[in-house]
């Protein structure tokens, strides 16, 4: 069992400097197009890993020194803390790709007859207004976990070896306050499934679109050999971004489907790996999510940005 445990650790580790490794690169990516003009969605990309990577550092911390040294002594404002920078993290990385994936289908949506004309979330000031009430967001949103952690009594954690226990509402089959209670369903209904009923919406949207533009290619003339292969390289990096963004798109829908399966079906108490568990179905997004995008879009090399 001791063997099982530190190779669950290994495993946890691994996966989080992968992520971490990978959110680090798409950020230094993002910032070294300062010499040209910052768009939105490189904006949005930025503030998603960004918010992936403190998810990532909070929830190790969280999980590996407060709850694998089975510390009885944890403050209480410690505790809070570091569920509310757990939460706040999360919620900002779920913002922040219902946005890019509203960003991609607008950008899409008409785009034969819009040619280059720009849409509004092309504006820097929209977009960065919209990145920080995604942040305003997840800041209100996370705050009632310091008066959850303040009413619950301390008898009534869901985990005996620590004073700072894996789950964020406190709410046990056995004790669960009307505010804890109010606030688990609240936050499982605006934060993860009204994100993940939007997203996969979304994400049938694009695709109705990609199948339509499909249908409408046909062959033409051009005078120009030269333009027509301008046009050609374009769309094909429209594209693979696209083809990126739904990626993405889809490992969201699949484990925020499988957080929300997690939460509503079972309980900390019922399962001993509870900690363990919502570890990795929260954390796969977090970590693999940088690395389809960087690989979905070719603006981040100083070759593309030089050129601009």
């Amino acid at each position: 069992m001791d063997d099982f445990s530190v190779n669950l650790v290994a495993l946890r580790l691994f996966i989080s400097c992968t992520g971490l490794v990978g959110n680090v690169f798409l950020i230094l990516s993002i910032i070294q197009s300062k010499f040209c003009r910052v768009k939105s969605f490189q904006l949005f990309l930025l503030g998603l890993a960004a918010a992936n990577s403190e998810n990532i550092l909070i929830v190790n911390i969280y999980d590996i020194i407060i709850l694998e040294t089975s510390s009885t002594t944890t403050g209480t404002w410690l505790c809070s803390s570091l569920k509310f920078l757990t939460l706040f993290g999360e919620i900002t990385s779920i913002l922040f790709t219902v946005l890019i994936s509203i960003f991609r289908y607008q950008k899409l949506r008409n785009g034969s007859k819009r040619v280059n004309l720009p849409i509004c979330m092309d504006s820097i000031r929209s977009a960065t207004m919209l990145s920080g009430i995604c942040v305003i967001l997840s800041f209100l949103v996370s705050l009632p976990v310091f008066i959850i952690n303040q009413e619950v009594p301390a008898g009534n954690i869901t985990q005996k070896t620590s004073g700072c226990p894996p789950d964020f509402f406190q709410c046990s089959d056995n004790y669960c306050p009307i505010g804890s209670r109010l606030y688990k369903y609240l936050f499982i209904v605006l934060c993860n499934l009204l994100p993940l009923v939007a997203i996969t919406a979304t994400g049938c949207l694009i695709l109705t679109v990609l199948l339509s533009q499909r249908k409408m290619v046909t062959p033409a003339v051009s005078v120009s050999g030269l333009s027509q292969f301008s046009k050609k390289r374009k769309r094909l990096g429209v594209h693979r971004s696209t083809i990126g963004v739904l990626a993405a798109m889809g490992l969201f829908q699949v484990d925020w489907t499988l957080y929300l399966i997690f939460h509503l079906t079972f309980s900390p108490t019922d399962i001993p790996f509870w900690a363990e568990i919502e570890f990795f179905i929260s954390i796969s997004y977090t970590s693999i999510s940088p690395y389809v995008y960087v690989i979905g879009n070719s603006l981040f090399s100083l070759k593309n940005c030089k050129k601009r």
